[in-house]
């Protein structure tokens, strides 16, 4: 990896990427600072500490905050190269809200100079890097933007990221990008700052091609999570194991199904392909079928929770997780979330919260009664346990432990629990 004191970098947005990519480029000998709205935010790195949860990131910021090679502020400097890894959310109607994307390139404008890279990291519909161009071209008219006549001031370029949370730090470093250029000189110029810290392949194309790619590798995901999803609510309806069907079938050689759960959550797969969607509703059949069967999944599962619960009449109910995804503090577009809230709104204190990687409920809990819970008081007191998130210290819960509680497992990590108060098969004699 190159080092080189002199490169100033500014990356606009601290969450759960951003801030691991300010880290990893500060590593690197850079001057990076770092931008968020939120004072508190900017405080708590300024302080050497982390406000998200990730693997090894809070040791990161310790030492390159004490370093002085990454600070952060609310207030945008002057810098050499621009990253910009703001939130792209859809809207109510499911159509992609680039404006957090908008309002980054505008502050960028207020700084940018001749010889400047602007780089956007944040998943965006196709054709959103040349909004950015385009509103830098507006808001900079003294600046030749690139793609618009000829030559150029400055380059603009698109590179997602394609980070596993709970290995983001690995992942940055290690994981191919794909760097889309408005014209090749800018891509050829994002190749250089990459090539700083990732130890991937970086592959060059158009801005275009980029785009879609990020929402390809999501919606792919998407697709296949949603015949798992499927082949659940089928086997559900035949009185079949899914989990036993799914391992079964995937001993042949050329299937490889994925493992059904309560929907998908967090902010790339449950999102992006509405994105596609979004730009030809024609010819996206399946990807929008996918998206309806991943959110049906969670509407099932809190029928049949509820039915579950009210089968049980007065006993406490444990709720195990509330993450997107196990092992992580991260709730954005959560089913689990999402199915919690809606048994507390409906069943207030006999719900109860299990959830590792939270010191407190969010808000989607106030006034419905419902408490958190650690895992020990869930075994002791509530008879009825329904898995939401597959955390490794839920999976470390013995079956003795569960014996005799009502369960519903929605990520099949229990598949030994035996039926509840189901009389023990006949023992044939020989």
């Amino acid at each position: 990896m190159v080092s080189d004191v002199e490169l100033n970098v500014v990356v606009l947005g601290l969450g759960y990427i951003g801030l691991p990519t300010a880290a990893v480029i500060a590593r690197t000998g850079a001057k990076v600072l770092g931008i968020d709205v939120h004072q508190s935010v900017v405080d708590t790195i300024n302080s050497g500490k982390v406000h998200i949860e990730e693997v090894d990131l809070d040791g990161l910021v310790s030492g390159v905050v004490a370093r002085g090679s990454l600070r952060a502020s609310i207030q945008i400097e002057p810098a050499d190269v621009f990253v910009i890894a703001v939130p792209t959310p859809f809207s109510d109607d499911r159509s992609p809200n680039i404006g957090y994307v908008l309002k980054a390139a505008t502050s960028v404008a207020a700084v940018l100079k001749t010889g400047d890279t602007v780089i956007l990291e944040s998943t965006s519909p196709v054709g959103t890097t040349e909004q950015v161009r385009d509103l830098l071209a507006k808001l900079r008219p003294d600046l030749r933007a690139p793609g618009l006549g000829d030559g150029a001031d400055y380059a603009v370029a698109y590179c997602p990221e394609r980070v596993l949370p709970g290995r983001i730090l690995v992942e940055l470093i290690d994981n191919d990008r794909v760097i889309g250029g408005i014209t090749p000189r800018c891509a050829r110029k994002a190749l250089a700052f990459y090539r700083r810290f990732v130890r991937g392949a970086c592959v060059t194309t158009n801005s275009r091609a980029a785009e879609m790619t990020k929402l390809t590798e999501n919606a792919f995901r998407d697709v296949n999570i949603a015949f798992a999803n499927e082949l659940s609510l089928v086997a559900d309806t035949m009185g079949v194991d899914v989990w036993e069907v799914i391992r079964l079938a995937n001993r042949h050689p050329r299937v490889n199904i994925l493992q059904p759960g309560p929907g998908v959550g967090g902010h790339c797969i449950a999102v992006d392909p509405w994105f596609l969607v979004s730009a030809d509703p024609k010819n996206t059949p399946l990807i929008r079928t996918a998206r309806e069967v991943n959110d049906g999944k969670t509407e099932h599962v809190i029928a049949r929770a509820a039915a579950l619960i009210e089968a049980n009449p007065g006993v406490a109910v444990a709720c195990m997780g509330l993450a997107f995804k196990a092992n992580i503090d991260d709730f954005r577009e959560s089913p689990a979330l999402k199915i919690a809230a809606a048994l507390a709104q409906r069943f207030g204190s006999r719900v109860r919260i299990v959830e590792p990687y939270a010191s407190s409920l969010p808000e989607a809990f106030d006034r419905t009664g419902a408490t958190l819970i650690d895992v020990d008081t869930a075994i002791e007191r509530c008879p009825v346990m329904i898995v939401l998130v597959d955390h490794d210290i839920f999976r470390s819960i013995p079956l003795e432990e569960r014996d005799g509680k009502q369960v519903l497992d929605t990520r099949g990590i229990w598949t030994d629990q035996p039926p509840a108060r189901t009389p023990q098969p006949l023992r044939l004699a020989v």
